[in-house]
């Protein structure tokens, strides 16, 4: 399950989710724990508390336990004697666990528990809410995005359901923050290095080498919500080319990586609205940072750049020119990656375009990734008759990949192409027929 958990990115959603079901049925809680986890990141409706691989009587003693911590910085003292009514409850969790696991534990009464009435700190009242806004946002996104996940490996095609277009800008000015605001507060150490962060960033100059500034180690101890707070605090989609550059060879040499969650979050709030405010090219500046962060964290900028821009109603020639230049520039490990995402979005003009560059690369897929590809090409080419785009990329595909080409895909593509009506069309009735050669 941990070896599941490392690799998760880079597995199919549909393949992936069976095997969890079966991790459902073990016995052993903790591998069940780790499972809904999993299932929780996958977004299929798995609550955060019931994820938790902690005990409920666990939870309580480290809930008391960061209540005693947090006072005032006093040292640690014995605590009156448990309610007698806590007590039962603890023994009777107890039991429990040990029915579970098969274990004897400890009497609880060896442990000391939390006085009652005793209220938690202000500090601590306070992560609770930003963990409960930051659950709700993830819930958000995964919503947004739950119709890719559906499509998976087995059927794509059937896959109507409309992806919402992600391009709110959260997190680019601080209006856009002040909601966030009311429950969500950056740490004191964030607060205390703000005015040296913006500062740098003004004065962020053309050198790029060297190491990243000590105070950008502090987003690892931000959760997402505080990293968009953070972000329009430091007004990070207004950064000029240069400075956006510079942020983004200090992020990729951070140690250790961002989490997943923080680098969706940055993201978002670096490249989203630069993106889709293009009316021209993208600079030189702008398409070296997309690439050199998309080749570190590819799966964050798949999450919040290739779906949202793809399906955004702005998208246009200089949306679609970039993302057809980031596709050249990908490694063969993270090609297939973007191809995964790109079969579980609803495809238009634009897609098709974006789907040839990647395509020209000759990506390495597996026998079922490449049958789901021309299932969709074939499903598409009904409604493309007249589309270019769709013209050019089935050429690309019967080029390319001629020898993975079956004769039943043969005969699908055939029926497909049988009513385009393109200048095209010669050339793709050549094509098929240099198939069967």
């Amino acid at each position: 399950m941990s070896l599941l958990m490392a690799v998760r990115p880079s597995l199919p959603e549909n393949r992936l989710l069976p095997v969890l079901q079966i991790a459902q049925q073990d016995p052993d809680p903790w591998l069940r724990a780790l499972g809904e986890l999993l299932q929780r990141d996958l977004g299929v409706g798995v609550s955060t508390e019931g994820a938790s691989p902690l005990s409920k009587r666990c939870q309580r003693q480290l809930r008391g336990l960061c209540m005693r911590l947090g006072q005032g910085g006093r040292k640690l003292k014995l605590l009156q004697n448990p309610d007698p009514k806590e007590k039962e409850v603890e023994k009777e969790e107890e039991h429990e666990d040990s029915q579970k696991l098969g274990k004897r534990r400890k009497d609880p009464e060896e442990e000391p528990a939390s006085p009652e009435g005793e209220r938690a700190p202000k500090r601590f009242r306070c992560l609770e809410m930003e963990e409960e806004e930051d659950h709700e946002e993830e819930k958000t996104e995964r919503e947004s995005l739950e119709t890719l996940a559906d499509g998976g490996g087995a059927s794509p095609i059937k896959n109507q359901t409309v992806v919402r277009t992600e391009t709110n800008e959260a997190g680019q000015n601080l209006a856009d923050a002040k909601g966030l605001v009311e429950n969500v507060e950056l740490p004191k150490a964030v607060q205390d290095q703000l005015p040296g962060l913006q500062q740098l960033l003004k004065t962020s100059g053309e050198g790029l080498e060297g190491t990243p500034p000590v105070e950008l180690q502090l987003l690892h101890e931000c959760s997402p919500s505080q990293v968009d707070l953070l972000c329009a605090h430091l007004q990070l989609p207004q950064l000029s080319d240069t400075g956006l550059l510079q942020l983004c060879f200090w992020l990729l040499a951070l140690s250790p990586d961002l989490s997943f969650s923080n680098a969706t979050v940055l993201t978002r709030s670096l490249f989203l609205g630069r993106i889709l405010s293009l009316t021209s090219s993208a600079s030189r500046l702008l398409m070296t940072a997309l690439t050199s962060f998309c080749a570190k964290y590819t799966y964050p900028v798949c999450r919040a750049l290739l779906g949202p821009v793809l399906q955004a109603p702005g998208t246009g020639p200089a949306q679609t020119e970039l993302l057809c230049c980031l596709m050249k520039a990908l490694e063969p490990d993270t090609q297939v990656l973007m191809l995964g995402q790109m079969l579980e979005l609803p495809w238009k003009e634009e897609t098709f375009l974006v789907l040839q560059s990647l395509l020209e690369q000759q990506v390495e897929m597996t026998p079922e990734k490449f049958s789901v590809l021309m299932e969709k090409l074939c499903e598409e080419g009904l409604a493309a008759t007249t589309s270019v785009a769709y013209a050019k990329l089935m050429l690309t595909v019967m080029t390319k990949y001629q020898a993975s080409i079956t004769e039943i895909q043969r005969l699908s593509l055939a029926k497909a192409l049988e009513l385009n009506t393109t200048f095209l069309r010669k050339s793709l009735q050549a094509a098929l027929r240099h198939l069967t050669s």
